[in-house]
């Protein structure tokens, strides 16, 4: 957690990465890491990051900036036209969506979940 008062670079803040589950990944060897940096009035700061490869995912209410990074999200549930992403891009998610994530270049982001 980030004490009030004080400031991080979010790009070159360390992350521990771990392998996503097999059941998950489509295609690669993705990893990801996610480090909370607060939480405000219960929605959830923080920074999020996944290496190159394909992996789906259920997502969480959410509002993100892409701090560095490219991919494709396709939206499969409900089916939306995919998406491509980059530094500065902003995406809204829905709770529940499934997602399948494209990562080409290690994509990391800063959340409002």
């Amino acid at each position: 957690m980030l004490p009030a008062g004080t400031g991080v670079d979010a790009a070159a803040l360390p992350l521990a990465h771990a392998p996503l589950p097999a059941s998950d990944v489509v295609s690669g060897s993705p990893t990801a890491a996610t480090v909370a940096l607060g939480e405000i009035r219960g929605v959830e700061v923080g920074v999020w990051e996944m290496t190159p490869g394909t992996a789906c995912d259920r997502e969480a209410d959410e509002v993100f900036v892409v701090m560095s990074g490219r991919a494709r999200i396709a939206f499969l549930e409900p089916a939306l036209p995919s998406i491509e992403v980059g530094p500065g891009s902003i995406v809204r998610l829905a709770e529940g969506m499934r997602t399948e994530w494209t990562v080409t270049e290690t994509l990391r982001k800063v959340y409002v979940a």
